[in-house]
């Protein structure tokens, strides 16, 4: 199989890695990819949110499998227009990616669902925002509406801190993503993700992961894309996992389904647990960034047959196979982010730390230059470690962090710790 992965970032290199492990795969072609991509794969030079083009390099090239990482082309139609074109995809159309593209959609599908979520309300003007939250108070959860590349979420502990998010929002801070904003109330309880492929009928459930947000040790500090994650979630139990199938995830497809825009690709349910019950906080269209490199190390090779599967509408055919195994990666950021930081700042030593199937080395926004490896993005690299154990995983993650020789970089040191 011809195989075209769209993305440049850790998770595209983690499924990238999967997908080659599986003797299915003759060619593999990740595009705009990295520098650690495109030691394992071609990166050509392709305008990813263009789905016409999109379309025509996987006509000319025989892609037998698209599949579609980040958000932002889905949400530009970019698996419409391969569908169009009869070609194998992975990923929803634009209409059921609003899931992901609009918190307002998603909060009107779950009322027509029935799925339990936080209670909300969404504006389209700062005023009636304003008036909201003196009549609600704080804390209160303030979203920018549309995509706003993970950042457009603020849960703020006093009345200031949501109408200065508000302001910014309103404001243009987040461009047309804030147009519209949603004001939640607060869940409480544990979070952890649930991902599952959707082929517009069967629902499979292929992993749960929990990942750190905060910049600092003790999930302090300011909020990020994700520091670290590990799967499993210990706090997703099969008991919950069933209950979030059969309460949120199922009425959800069903109601989209009737609407008639059927979900299929990847759905990743980001879930609040409390005493075993679990409620919405958000859907995405895709595998997330930190989690895809720890349910790729678990999943492996089967990650393309399953993926194959759903493009093609025979999930009902096949089911993942666990291992009693763990994974946790750990992520290496660029000192500063999620502040400011230096980029091309180089990353030495990679050279001499060869991956396996226990321990890999993805790249987040890494960029090759005469030889050398230099930093392109806040989250830079991610140290992937798969073990018998949890802790077993851990060591294997920061031994690999720890041999990366990047003055400029920075990881937190307690990844997993509430699990462990």
């Amino acid at each position: 199989m011809n195989i075209l992965i769209l993305g440049s970032g850790g998770r595209e290199h983690a499924i990238a890695w999967a997908v080659l492990q599986n003797p299915k795969c003759d060619r593999l072609i990740v595009a705009p990819g990295n520098a650690g991509i495109a030691e394992i794969a071609e990166t050509p030079d392709l305008d990813i949110l263009d789905g016409d083009a999109v379309a025509q390099f996987a006509v000319e090239n025989a892609v037998d499998l698209t599949i579609v990482g980040p958000e932002a082309p889905l949400a530009a139609g970019v698996a419409d227009r391969l569908r169009d074109a009869g070609l194998p995809v992975l990923g929803p159309s634009a209409a059921a990616a609003r899931l992901e593209a609009s918190k307002g959609f998603t909060k009107a599908i779950c009322d027509a669902a029935g799925a339990p979520t936080a209670a909300y309300a969404k504006f389209q003007n700062l005023a009636e925002a304003r008036a909201h939250i003196a009549r609600v108070g704080a804390p209160i959860v303030v979203k920018a509406d549309g995509l706003a590349a993970g950042k457009g979420v603020v849960v703020a502990e006093t009345e200031d801190e949501a109408l200065e998010a508000l302001e910014a929002m309103f404001g243009g801070a987040f461009g047309a993503a804030g147009a519209e904003v949603v004001i939640e109330e607060v869940l409480r309880g544990e979070e952890a993700s649930f991902f599952c492929l959707v082929d517009g009928e069967t629902v499979l459930p292929i992993g749960t992961a929990q990942d750190h947000k905060r910049a600092g040790d003790g999930d302090t500090g300011p909020n990020t894309g994700g520091m670290g994650a590990y799967s499993p979630a210990p706090v997703l139990t099969d008991v919950v996992a069933e209950r979030a199938l059969a309460e949120i995830i199922r009425p959800t497809m069903a109601v989209l389904a009737r609407q008639g825009t059927p979900f299929s690709g990847i759905l990743y349910a980001g879930l609040m647990i409390e005493d075993g019950a679990p409620r919405l906080v958000e859907y995405n269209v895709r595998l997330g960034d930190p989690e895809a490199q720890v349910l790729m190390m678990r999943l492996g090779a089967q990650a393309l047959d399953l993926f194959q599967a759903c493009a093609e509408g025979r999930l009902s055919e096949v089911s993942p196979h666990w291992a009693d195994d763990h994974a946790l990666t750990v992520v290496l950021a660029a000192r500063g982010y999620p502040g400011p930081y230096a980029k091309d700042t180089e990353i030495r030593g990679l050279d001499a730390l060869a991956g396996d199937s226990r321990q890999m080395l993805f790249h987040s926004g890494t960029r090759a230059a005469e030889g050398r490896t230099l930093s392109a993005g806040g989250r830079v690299l991610s140290a992937t470690g798969r073990g018998a154990t949890l802790a077993e995983a851990r060591d294997r993650a920061y031994a690999l962090a720890r041999a990366v020789d990047w003055p400029e970089g920075f990881h937190r040191a307690d990844i997993g710790w509430r699990a462990l």
